[in-house]
């Protein structure tokens, strides 16, 4: 068992003994040994056999013994340790088993003294330690060199003899070396002594590098121990006051460039530790935020604290500097030998740019960076013409190696640019070198072509923009105000895209101020220059504050014009001066104010709308206003800014918008306006040179430059047609996807602001851009509606000018091509030039609308009215003449003004003449052009409208389509679409219904006006003012009317009236039919006007009352109702003055304007009046009210003698009437000729007729005349008239019996009110409404007297007299006057159908007896006054005549419904509660009333029999008693008038 044992044991020692031989580890047999031995301790295998295997395993290796010496080795310390002594005593036997094997050297080696001892290798163990420690110590610690200059002074001078010889000759590092071993080995000098002199002398002699690291290289090998010497030298200068000599620097820091040492080695000792310089880092940083926040607090220091400060800084001076850092002493001398491998590494040691803050490293690494980049500036950067400094390069030949082209800067340069950052600013001709390189890089990239070279081109491209941001940028910001830097940099970044550069700028103006503490201290500095000056910026020292921004901007833009725009939204009356101070600055400087205006517009976290949801912000405004003064005034560019609006756009916002308003105003001249004057406007149909001269409010000359700017960025960038389908599509957006929770009046304004600004632009680009650019990006009408989906009116705006330069282009071209030179010629080419460019606008609009459109209109017609402007179809001589004169006076100043220089005279003069040619001949174009257009219409006007279609479904297309979309489009358009109106009746087109235009313009305003916004309801007002000027032309004179309108195809009607046979006939309207149409559209724009007053709704409310100023020259003209809109325009007035100021201001505005026009206003009987040249039989009546012609013009026809058979009871109920001619009842009625009901029908009289039958069967009876022809109507009327005249005076003296003084019944008035105003404030009430409801009862009590008077007005300009001349006059102004609004006629508020009933005509009363009564009775308390009774006697009459008055007042009121029933034939009592615009009383107001009259009817009742008697009776015609007092009141009536109505005046 044993020999197999054996025998496996030394053949797996074999196996592992080849193995090793083959690459197996020793551990393997070192293993097999251990486990052999330690079985043989333990007892598992006899010793003698393990002793014996072992033996044979000896002289498998020449190494086992020692193999096996290391096993007994760590046997011999696992069984020292054993309890087991057997085991321990088993271990010596194998070991004293093995000494014939194992050499005794080897054993006393490796085991333990005691363990030889009990081997017998050692005698005692004790002596054998001993003995260890003498050798030891003889080995290691025995000096056996010299090391100090003193033990051998001889050697060690002899070596500093020898290093220090001259070296020029032939003197080698290898002989040199020889000598040295000599001496050292003459002199037993210590070596490593040897080599610290070695570095002395080399360090005194640095300039010898060569020789002396050969000789160091040679000396020795080991880099450790020379780093250990080093370390040595540098640690002797690491106490305070020390300072390092920068020679040492240099020679560790040419020793580790030819890798001598290495630089981890060294590092270790030297000073601060990297953990002491983060400190440091951190420190500082916290310091200079410290500093920067000091700066920016306002602090006031007291003198304690002051005087601390300095104690500090002088116990600070007096404490020891700390050591240098040898580090950065180390580092600079790497950069100065250009070993920029171990700088970098040095730098990656510590913080970011720390090392690189420090001047001198900043000034080494620019030194190594301007050799690196010397060859390529020379051949690419170097300007023309200038030398530059010659530059030496580095002897080294590890240095980097210098750039020869922009491919190499990629090695190292850059890299070295990125560690030095914003340290470059130290040496600005670098900074110019790199920038330069910059531009000569950017030059070739935009010429490179090909993938390959486009790719290292782009590579190339992302460095530069890096270098730009991390290091150019910074740079600039550390320099001390360097304008020339400033624009060196430009001529690099001008060459990047906009988006690049703005980039850089925000980087540069966020992020790059806090990576660095002294650019945390510069931006506070700056802050704080920018804050002292816009303190003391003002108008007048403009200049001087302007040279400081300059300056301070020069080196840090981003941070002053982000605060100077901060204050500007602050205070905008900032921006003059502001801008003004602009002047200085560089072209960087402006680039980068574009910038920063454009993050100042886009900051999120400002609101664009004030607080209210209503208006646009202030600050806003403000920086829209800046953008304009500045990018006109200074060459800025505009790409970014307008990108900017187009992105807002796209995203679905428009307030920015407003920038793009102010830019093209400010820069091109042209505003948009809704408050242009007349004069203006006239301008505006004329020239660009007419335009520029009158039209505009401000002054735009030299706008030439700024305008080409403008255009040139749009164009270039592809911006025009973007920018003008974006606001197109925005513009409904803003009502259906931006308003959302919005207020009505903030999107109204963003609405109008959007298409202020879509027109502003439009007119730009039409102005500006040439015939080729604009028809280029403009595309076909069809594609902007269909793709696009650009509104009908905007896509023929954008269109327009298109169409006006084909036909202009194409007219020269025919011209050209045939040379003729007569009028009739060019006008043909005109129209033919017209026919070829508008033929394919006619098709392509056919798709626009639905087929059914195009049955009713023809789309030329449709085509020619969109694409005409007012500049042809009418010459402004006026406003051309306006203009001439003023240029002329400006001649006229000049030469008379002797303070002027003769040569600044002589170049107005000469600026004023060419213009005033310009102008003339412009005037002299434009009167050619509009001959031609309107000679082109008067040939076009017969295909215009379809004659199958009705008249009605023709005017509502044109008002649909092309009339209201293009009046409320712009001021101009507004004028174009009522002149157009005019040309087409002009023109005499067929088909063409002018009456019917007219009416259904003025008939339905009020949802048109509900819908409108702000500055569509000027545009609006302004339309419907330039047609009232017309219809008020045709209204004012008969001739003017008789000569444009009376045999007009617009103004043929079919006259409908009871009595005709029932045959339909076409005739012209006259003139008097005319005049109550008119005064009927005045009467429906009063009852629109008072309906959007009294809705409340603050868009009615306030759109009413603009277009109610728009139209004040010709609306209102009849007195009446201009009180009704003064009355409820007061009510706004009051009503409003504390809610809403703005509504309050614009009625207030009103209010004094309607007064003024005042005396402009003349009764309704003299705005359409008309006598009436024979008499009817036939009773015809007109509809009062919305939807018909004019008011009625008869009531009912009487007898002869013209009265009822009721007597005189029947005069004080109703209206003595009489009959009216046929003309003036066919009047009653006018129609289409087609049979359209848009003026009146057959129907509505049919109607009125049947409803007032049964109640006038009886009286008609009575008071039919015997005949109906012509002759026995004018017999008839003759005697009637006779007997007029004899019963006058009778009939006054009876009415004034049955009349009490209006005086009287005033003062009664009073007292009552005065009582309820009482009451009312006891209850808490107010006593507004009384107030309201005696002013309604008057005028109800007026209304019942003489229409001729105008219900008995207090301001009737007619004197009294002439009122009451004969009965005859007065009975003819009752007939002819037509009931209306303000008058006793009640209208329905449904009045605007056709189909309903006329309003029911209210008898009125005589008031001439009365009024005779009033000034009676006024002469009489004159007289008391005069003879001077005592007031009791006075105040008792007063009483005893206000009793009196109140019976018969209330009587009075108390018939009136009885008097209208009996008036009206049927009980209508509930139709008069429906109030006209001039008289509706609130229902509250009715009831108080009623109250006031039951309470009042109980005083009166002793007064009533007296009426009803002498009512009831019928007096004799001819009472001479009668006559002559009647003769005698007459003599005073006229003067008594007057004194009534002040008295009057005073109740009220």
């Amino acid at each position: 068992m044993y020999i197999d044992v054996y025998a496996y044991i030394v053949q797996l020692c074999k196996r592992l003994t080849e193995k090793i031989d083959h690459g197996c580890q020793i551990k393997d047999v070192q293993a097999a040994l251990y486990e052999l031995c330690w079985q043989g301790v333990q007892g598992n295998l006899k010793l003698d056999l393990v002793a014996s295997v072992l033996g044979e395993m000896m002289e498998l290796r020449d190494d086992m013994p020692s193999i096996l010496a290391d096993v007994f080795s760590v046997l011999d310390l696992e069984t020292v340790a054993l309890e087991e002594k057997h085991k321990r005593d088993h271990y010596i036997q194998l070991v004293g088993a093995c000494l014939i094997f194992v050499p005794d050297a080897i054993l006393k080696e490796r085991l333990d003294p005691e363990t030889l001892e009990s081997l017998g290798l050692i005698k005692q163990a004790h002596q054998f330690n001993q003995k260890i420690v003498k050798i030891k110590t003889k080995l290691f610690y025995k000096q056996q060199k010299f090391n100090l200059l003193r033990e051998e002074n001889e050697g060690y001078a002899k070596l500093i003899t020898e290093l220090g010889q001259d070296l020029s000759g032939n003197i080698t590092s290898h002989i040199v070396l020889e000598s040295i071993k000599s001496l050292i080995g003459c002199f037993n000098l210590d070596p490593n002594r040897v080599l610290d002199i070695i570095l002395e002398v080399y360090e005194s002699r640095s300039d010898q590098d060569d020789f002396f690291l050969s000789l160091i290289k040679s000396y020795m090998c080991e880099a450790l121990t020379l780093c250990h010497i080093l370390g040595f030298k540098f640690k002797f200068y690491q106490e305070p006051n020390e300072e390092t000599p920068k020679s040492l620097y240099h020679i560790a820091a040419a020793l580790l460039h030819h890798n001598l040492i290495e630089l981890e080695d060294l590092y270790v000792h030297l000073l601060p530790l990297d953990s002491a310089i983060v400190e440091e880092h951190k420190l500082v940083i916290s310091e200079a935020k410290q500093i920067a926040r000091k700066l920016v607090m306002v602090v006031v220091p007291s003198d304690k604290s002051e005087d601390k400060e300095k104690e500090k800084e002088k116990e600070e001076e007096k404490i020891a500097q700390p050591p240098d850092n040898q580090k950065l002493g180390l580092l600079e001398a790497l950069l100065g030998i250009g070993d920029w491998h171990h700088a970098q590494s040095i730098m990656d040691q510590m913080p970011s740019f720390y090392a690189t803050s420090h001047k001198f490293i900043a000034l080494a690494l620019c030194q190594l960076l301007h050799l690196t980049v010397e060859p390529l500036y020379r051949t690419a950067g170097l300007p023309k013409g200038a030398r530059g400094c010659v530059m030496h390069p580095l002897k080294n030949k590890r240095a980097p190696k210098p750039a020869e082209s922009f491919e190499d800067l990629r090695r190292e340069t850059f890299s070295m640019l990125g560690y030095l950052g914003p340290h470059l600013a130290h040496d600005p001709i670098l900074f110019a070198k790199i920038v330069r390189l910059g531009k000569a890089f950017m030059k070739e990239y935009q010429c490179s072509e090909g993938l390959d070279i486009k790719d290292k081109m782009e590579t190339l491209l992302s460095c530069f923009l890096s270098i730009a941001d991390q290091v150019l940028l910074p740079s600039l910001s550390l320099m001390e105000c360097n304008a020339c830097m400033s624009e060196e940099l430009w001529g690099f970044f001008k060459l990047f895209p906009y988006h690049h550069r703005y980039r850089l700028y925000g980087q540069w103006k966020n992020e790059t101020y806090s990576s660095h503490p002294l650019l945390v201290k510069v931006k506070a500095q700056t802050v704080e220059g920018a804050r002292y000056i816009m303190k003391r910026l003002t108008k007048e020292n403009v200049k001087q504050s302007g040279r400081q921004i300059g300056k301070l901007s020069h080196s840090n833009p981003t941070i002053l014009f982000d605060y100077m725009l901060s204050q500007i939204q602050w205070y905008d009356n900032l921006i003059g001066p502001v801008v003004d101070s602009l002047k200085y600055l560089t072209s960087l400087n402006y680039d980068v104010l574009a910038y920063c205006i454009i993050e100042a517009l886009a900051n999120p976290e400002k609101e664009k709308m004030k607080h209210d949801d209503t208006t646009i912000s202030s600050w806003l405004q403000s920086l829209a206003s800046l953008c304009g003064a500045v990018f006109r005034k200074y060459p800025i560019e505009l790409a970014g800014l307008l990108q900017y609006v187009t992105n807002q756009l796209k995203a679905g916002k428009s307030f920015d918008l407003l920038i793009l308003k102010e830019v093209v105003q400010k820069m091109a001249g042209i505003e948009v306006t809704d408050e242009m004057t007349s004069e203006q406007l006239e301008a505006m149909t004329g020239g660009e040179q007419l335009k520029a001269e009158g039209g505009y409010f401000g002054q735009i000359r030299n706008t030439k430059k700024s305008s080409q700017r403008l255009k040139d960025v749009l164009l270039d960038h592809e911006l025009a047609l973007p920018l003008c389908v974006l606001m197109v599509q925005q513009r409904n957006g803003v009502v259906f996807l931006e308003s959302g929770d919005k207020d009505l009046k903030l999107v109204g304004h963003l609405y109008d602001q959007c298409h202020d600004t879509l027109v502003q632009f439009g007119g730009f680009l039409a102005s500006n851009l040439s015939t080729e650019d604009y028809i280029k990006r403009v595309p076909a009408i069809d594609v902007l509606c269909n793709q696009f989906h650009t509104p009908h009116d905007a896509a023929f705006f954008l269109s327009r000018p298109m169409y006006a330069h084909q036909i202009s282009s194409k007219y020269d071209e025919l011209k050209k091509a045939e040379k003729g030179n007569r009028q009739q010629q060019k006008v043909q080419k005109y129209v033919a030039a017209c026919e070829q460019v508008m033929t394919p606008v006619h098709e392509a609009v056919m798709s626009l609308h639905p087929a059914r459109v195009w049955e009713d209109l023809r789309p030329q017609f449709y085509a020619t009215f969109w694409s005409l402007t007012m500049y042809d179809l009418a010459v402004p001589h006026a406003a051309y003449e306006r203009e001439v004169n003023k240029l002329k006076a400006q001649i006229k100043a000049i030469d008379e003004n002797p303070e002027i220089p003769m040569n600044k005279k002589k170049k107005e003069k000469e600026r004023c003449t060419a213009l005033q040619e310009k102008l003339q001949e412009e005037e002299k174009k434009q009167q050619e052009h509009v001959q031609r257009v309107l000679h082109r219409l008067k040939l076009e006007k017969d295909k215009w409208l379809m004659t199958k279609s009705t008249k009605n479904e023709t005017i509502t297309k044109f008002l649909q389509l092309c009339l209201f979309p293009r009046c409320i489009f712009s001021s101009i358009d507004a004028v174009y679409c009522a002149r157009f109106v005019e040309l087409v009746h002009q023109q005499m087109t067929p088909n063409f219904c002018t009456l019917l235009c007219y009416d259904r313009v003025f008939s339905a305003i009020i949802y048109t006006v509900a819908s409108c916004t702000e500055n569509e309801s000027h545009r609006y007002g302004r339309f419907l003012c330039c047609m009232l000027e017309t219809v008020t032309r045709w209204h004012s004179d008969r001739a003017v009317y008789e000569k444009e309108c009376g045999n007009y195809p617009g103004f043929l009607t079919i006259l409908r009236a009871s009595g005709f046979d029932g045959g339909q006939q076409a005739n012209p309207l006259d003139y008097e039919n005319f005049r109550h149409v008119v005064h009927k559209w005045h009467y429906m724009l009063t009852k629109a006007s008072v309906h959007c007053l009294e809705t409340g709704d603050y868009t009615h409310i306030r759109n009413i009352l603009i277009v109610l100023i728009k139209i004040l020259p010709c609306y209102p003209k009849v007195l009446n109702l201009g009180q009704a809109l003064e009355y409820r325009v007061h009510k706004i007035c009051v009503k409003e003055k504390e809610k809403r100021p703005d509504l309050y201001a614009l009625a207030m505005g009103y209010s004094g304007r309607l007064k003024s026009q005042k005396v402009r206003m003349v009764p309704e009987n003299e705005f359409h009046h008309k006598e009436p040249p024979a008499r009817n039989v036939t009773p015809a009546s007109q509809q009062n009210g919305p939807g018909t012609t004019g008011k009625p013009a008869t009531a009912m026809m009487k007898g002869e003698d013209g009265f009822s058979e009721d007597g005189d009871r029947g005069k004080d109920k109703s209206q003595t009437t009489k009959p009216v001619n046929k003309a003036n009842t066919a009047a009653a009625k006018v129609t289409t000729s087609n049979g359209n009901g848009a003026l009146n029908s057959i129907k509505t009289i049919k109607e009125r007729d049947d409803k007032e039958k049964s109640g006038k069967d009886k009286k008609e009876k009575k008071e039919k005349t015997p005949g109906t022809t012509p002759e026995t109507k004018a017999e008839a009327r003759r005697e009637k008239l006779r007997e007029e005249r004899a019963g006058k005076d009778e009939r006054a003296v009876r009415e004034g019996k049955e009349k009490t003084p209006k005086a009287d019944r005033d003062k009664v008035k009073a007292e009552e009110k005065n009582k309820d105003d009482k009451t009312k404030a006891g209850n808490g009430e107010s006593v507004e409404p009384s107030r309201e409801r005696d002013a309604i009862k008057e005028s109800k009590s007026k209304e019942k007297g003489d229409r001729s008077a105008v219900a008995g007005c207090r301001k009737s300009p007619v004197p009294r007299s002439d009122v009451a001349d004969t009965e005859r006059d007065h009975k003819r102004r009752k007939l002819d006057s037509h009931s209306s609004p303000s008058h006793s006629s009640s209208v329905k508020d449904n009045n605007n159908d056709p189909k309903e009933s006329a309003s029911k005509h209210h008898l009125n009363y005589n008031s001439v007896a009365r009024s005779k009564s009033r000034e009676r009775e006024l002469e009489k308390n004159e007289l008391e006054n005069a003879v001077g009774r005592s007031k009791e006697k006075k105040e008792e009459k007063e009483r005893k005549e206000r009793k009196r008055d109140v019976g018969v007042g209330e009587r009075e009121v108390s018939l009136e419904p009885k008097r209208r029933k009996d008036e009206n034939g049927t009980n209508s009592s509930k139709n008069s509660q429906c109030e006209s615009p001039c008289d509706s009383p609130l229902s509250v107001e009715k009831e108080k009333s009623k109250r006031s009259k039951s309470s009042s009817k109980e005083k009166g009742d002793s007064a009533k029999p007296e009426r009803t008697s002498t009512g009831g009776k019928k007096e004799s015609r001819h009472d001479k008693d009668k006559s002559e007092k009647k003769e005698k009141r007459d003599s005073s009536g006229g003067k008594e008038e007057k004194k009534h109505h002040k008295s009057s005046d005073k109740h009220r």
